[in-house]
């Protein structure tokens, strides 16, 4: 079904250019009003999925009607759109329900960025419905996470967090170091949704330069350059209907970013050597291990595709963060080497090493050296000795000396643990004040005071 969406403006002309940008990005079922006083006759009557609402407009306000929406329709997601850029007005927004306010003038990518992302946090509040009558492990269908082993909480964690992006077609970014099992989570969010059937195709970005780019991502037909002598299907083709993973899209060079925006932005394509714009249903998930919010501001990565990518974003913890999964991995690991698992295969103490050493190459790393130790080993269980001799250096457990009570200097007052506190949550989630509020349960207003009271605005 698709997205019922309610536009309240009353600027006529802006209203229609809203209009005609959603309709030309594939949304069908919009209502367009320009007198306010309609909402009152239309939300008892229809369950809008997205609300977007003009803050200045004669008669009733913007902050009213939102209020109103979100108590008639509390699963509208309402997005405030204003010429009016302050900080407070914003604030009230939120506070009365509002998911994000936009500043006219609104670009198109503007506003089907944040339309994307309102059905996204939709879906996901609709699913977390369902999620909270299954036990932390339990999943819609395990067989989509039946490679990927964990008993780490926050790795469950983010496993949840992955089934409920899975189930929509929207864009996923996949965040974390190298080694962490980007690729695998890709998969898993592959084969957790509707595309289960179709194909998965993964695409390692920093290959592709130039006209390579065009070729492999978009195909070519006969002639259509030297050395082209059939046709050949793109990447795009290859994954119609499924799943195309941009693994390392952080290297992708400017220029071609702005190809691979386009094709994200309206859906379609050309092949090499011929005119024919072609359409494309496809799920895009892309992954990387730098930051792009790093290199936005630094003008290496194009701010608009970075905000079309992360419409959903996964963060993979470090092995060194979970190092709970370090003995399931291991016996994972043994068996996939053809070796069993238990004390046949590798020794106590052998595990007590592995389970202390901080992976600076991540879960890869921790394959790799099961795999140098089991040939070192052959039919022999696994002993320290052959393990590198970087992990039984780092890994030698220092004594632990016997707990001792603090001194009335060693505590902190409650006011310090809460700074503390908001500003670690603060810096997880880079800055960004409304997801700081919502983790810590407090308002927006509350945050902007404590914040300015730590310096930090």
């Amino acid at each position: 079904m698709d997205p019922q969406i309610l536009l309240v403006d009353d600027e006529q002309i802006f209203l229609e250019s809203m209009k005609r940008g959603l309709m030309t990005a594939g949304y069908r079922d919009i209502t367009a009003i320009d007198d306010p006083a309609r909402v009152y006759e239309l939300i008892p009557a229809r369950r809008f999925d997205i609300a977007l609402v003009d803050l200045t407009m004669p008669d009733i306000s913007g902050l009213e009607l939102v209020e109103y929406i979100k108590s008639a329709s509390p699963e509208t997601e309402c997005l405030m759109v204003t010429a009016v850029d302050e900080v407070e007005t914003a604030v009230n927004a939120m506070r009365l329900g509002a998911y994000d306010y936009l500043i006219k003038p609104l670009s198109r990518d503007r506003l089907l960025i944040a339309i994307d992302r309102a059905l996204e946090r939709k879906r996901l509040l609709d699913l977390l419905e369902v999620q909270k009558q299954r036990s932390e492990g339990e999943f819609i269908d395990s067989r989509a996470f039946k490679d990927i082993v964990t008993v780490s909480p926050a790795m469950l964690r983010v496993l949840r967090e992955v089934e409920l992006h899975a189930r929509s077609n929207a864009p996923v970014l996949i965040t974390g170091e190298s080694g962490t099992g980007k690729e695998l989570l890709a998969h898993a969010i592959h084969q957790a949704s509707s595309r289960a059937d179709r194909s998965f195709v993964p695409v390692n970005m920093a290959s592709l330069t130039g006209t390579l780019f065009e070729s492999e991502f978009f195909g070519h037909v006969k002639g259509a350059f030297t050395g082209a002598e059939r046709d050949r299907e793109g990447y795009l083709e290859a994954a119609a209907g499924g799943t195309l993973f941009l693994d390392e899209i952080g290297d992708l060079s400017l220029d071609l970013q702005g190809k691979l925006l386009r094709v994200l932005q309206e859906k379609e394509f050309v092949k090499l050597g011929t005119n024919r714009v072609r359409r494309i249903e496809v799920r895009f998930v892309a992954a990387t291990n730098s930051s792009l919010e790093a290199m936005v501001k630094k003008g290496q990565f194009r701010n608009d595709l970075y905000y079309r990518l992360k419409v959903a974003w996964i963060q993979i913890p470090p092995l060194r963060e979970r190092l709970e999964d370090v003995r399931p991995l291991v016996e994972h690991f043994l068996k996939e080497l053809g070796r069993g698992a238990g004390r046949n295969s590798i020794k106590d103490e052998t595990l007590q090493i592995l389970s202390a050493y901080q992976y600076p190459g991540n879960v890869r790393e921790l394959r790799s050296i099961l795999q140098s130790a089991a040939n070192l080993a052959q039919k022999s269980p696994i002993a320290p000795s052959h393990l590198p001799s970087e992990v039984r250096k780092t890994s030698v457990r220092t004594p632990v000396a016997e707990p001792r009570a603090k001194s009335r200097s060693e505590f902190v007052t409650l006011a310090e643990a809460e700074r503390e506190y908001i500003l670690q949550v603060y810096k997880h989630t880079r800055g960004n004040k409304a997801q700081t509020a919502r983790i810590l349960g407090i308002g927006l207003t509350t945050l902007h005071r404590k914040l300015k009271e730590y310096g930090e605005e």
